[in-house]
């Protein structure tokens, strides 16, 4: 052993590369010692069955990534397009009179939120299949309703995520894939049916909203033709939204796609106001468009064979659950988590109701939450800094599959959004995805609270992780 090589080592300032706890490298700084911490964490967390899963697929690895480029390239080319406003009933497959769509994977009317109950209620008293909340109750506990998640029947819905037969739905359409997808139109903020509200003003909106505002726009949308989603969308990135929690930007590009038509109708003038006020004055009217134009892209990506996509990612105010796109319908589920968020004055964490909302779609497509780089300004309402939204973003290509090729980030040099959520990179870094998102009172009727961000729950990808290594044996 040479002493003397070892010995110098002492004789020079030290420059230390750290891995493992931060913690040490903050003890070399504090005593003048420049010191450079590594950030690094075993595969899986260090769970020994999950890196002998990951260890077994990496000798799949070569179909792996074959389906996944596949799965990709359907994102990527995917062209979702408004093409139509119709009534549930009459478009959205699997619709009855008595079927209610909820968020999130499956769950009863006895597991059920109270957001989520809430908004039962008031979809069943808005179908006049009860007077009373007494009445809606005893209906939806009685068997003669049929509740099924949204996903089931191509549709997506935010937060309680309820659509009933009578409401109409927004129509989009893949044009390359052919796919096509539905939501409800977006109510606004605040006591609103989504947030569990169900009050004779909600109710009130909700007719509303079918009886004029709806038929409306549907005009206004034959006159115009279909709208080109994607365009729609890219374009917002560059003007500070992200699709999700901020739609800005999107609710007053889509007013002005569709003002030129709207002024065409032969419509009452004072019915043409209160339509145009009704969008000008509610943000996030958009959202209930960024929504079903992601979840007919993402859709078009299912049932590929060894493909580890993450194609839906939704939670009920019970549970958040995944699917993944070799692995079928099935669903791999977890407790719904606490968000750590900013409140509307009055109310505090002790009101909060879990994470809730079909609305995470967004993320498997690269915007929302992964887009949070785009939009600074979203911390004021969801919480952190513009660094963190930067940061955020930076992590999401960790565990996605690739950029996208449309959807860009100015601040990153227009770089595209991390797009397509890889179940095994998941795994491989320990990243989860980002989630932002409203935040609805825990008890049925009172209505929206506040927003903020949420960790998703770790075992649900750790079980799909197990079950798509199952596939290749």
């Amino acid at each position: 052993m040479n002493v003397g090589k070892i010995t110098s080592l002492f004789e020079n300032d030290l420059n230390v590369i750290n891995m493992g706890l931060e913690s040490f490298s903050e003890t070399l700084e504090e005593q003048g010692v420049q010191s450079t911490h590594v950030l690094w964490s075993p595969p899986a967390g260090g769970n020994a069955k999950l890196i002998d899963a990951l260890d077994f697929l990496n000798s799949r690895k070569e179909g792996i990534d074959k389906a996944n480029e596949k799965a990709l390239e359907i994102i990527q080319k995917g062209k979702p397009e408004i093409v139509d406003i119709q009534i549930a009933i009459d478009v959205i497959p699997g619709m009855t009179a008595k079927t209610v769509l909820h968020a999130g994977p499956p769950v009863t009317w006895d597991n059920m939120c109270g957001p989520m109950k809430g908004a039962v209620i008031g979809g069943l008293i808005f179908e006049g299949l009860a007077a009373s909340r007494v009445e809606a109750e005893k209906m939806a506990a009685s068997g003669e309703i049929f509740f099924d998640p949204c996903h089931h029947h191509s549709t997506v819905g935010p937060m309680a995520g309820i659509v009933t037969a009578s409401m109409p739905v927004w129509v989009m359409k893949n044009g390359v894939y052919g796919n096509s997808a539905y939501a409800t139109l977006n109510e606004g903020l605040g006591k609103v049916l989504r947030y569990g509200a169900f009050s004779e003003e909600v109710i009130t909106k909700l007719h509303w909203m079918k009886d004029e505002l709806a038929p409306i726009l549907k005009k206004a949308l034959d006159l115009h033709g279909p709208v080109d989603m994607k365009n729609l969308i890219a374009q917002v990135l560059q003007m500070g939204d992200e699709g999700h929690n901020r739609n800005r930007a999107g609710t007053s590009l889509f007013i002005r796609e569709m003002a030129p038509h709207l002024v065409m109708l032969d419509e009452n003038r004072e019915t043409l106001a209160e339509v145009f006020n009704f969008m000008h004055l509610n943000d996030h009217f958009f959202l209930n468009l960024t929504m079903p134009a992601c979840k007919c892209i993402i859709d078009a990506a299912r049932d590929i064979k060894n493909s580890s996509l993450i194609v839906t990612q939704a939670r009920n105010g019970t549970e958040y659950g995944i699917q993944v796109s070799g692995l079928g319908d099935q669903w791999f589920t977890g407790p719904a988590s606490k968000v750590d968020g900013l409140y509307l004055p009055g109310y505090t964490a002790d009101d909060a109701g879990l994470d809730i909302g079909d609305s995470t779609i967004t993320e498997t497509v690269g915007i929302g939450g992964f887009a949070m780089a785009a939009a600074p300004a979203i911390v004021k309402f969801v919480g952190g800094t513009p660094e963190d939204a930067m940061k955020f973003t930076l992590d999401m290509y960790e565990i996605t599959l690739g950029e996208n090729n449309i959807f860009q980030i100015p601040s990153l040099d227009f770089r595209g959004t991390p797009t397509g959520i890889d179940l095994l990179k998941i795994a491989e870094t320990g990243i989860y995805p980002v989630i932002n998102t409203g935040i609805a009172h825990k008890d049925p009727g009172v209505g929206m609270v506040g927003a903020g961000l949420v960790k998703p729950p770790v075992n649900c990808f750790d079980e799909a992780l197990i079950k798509f290594t199952e596939t290749f044996k």
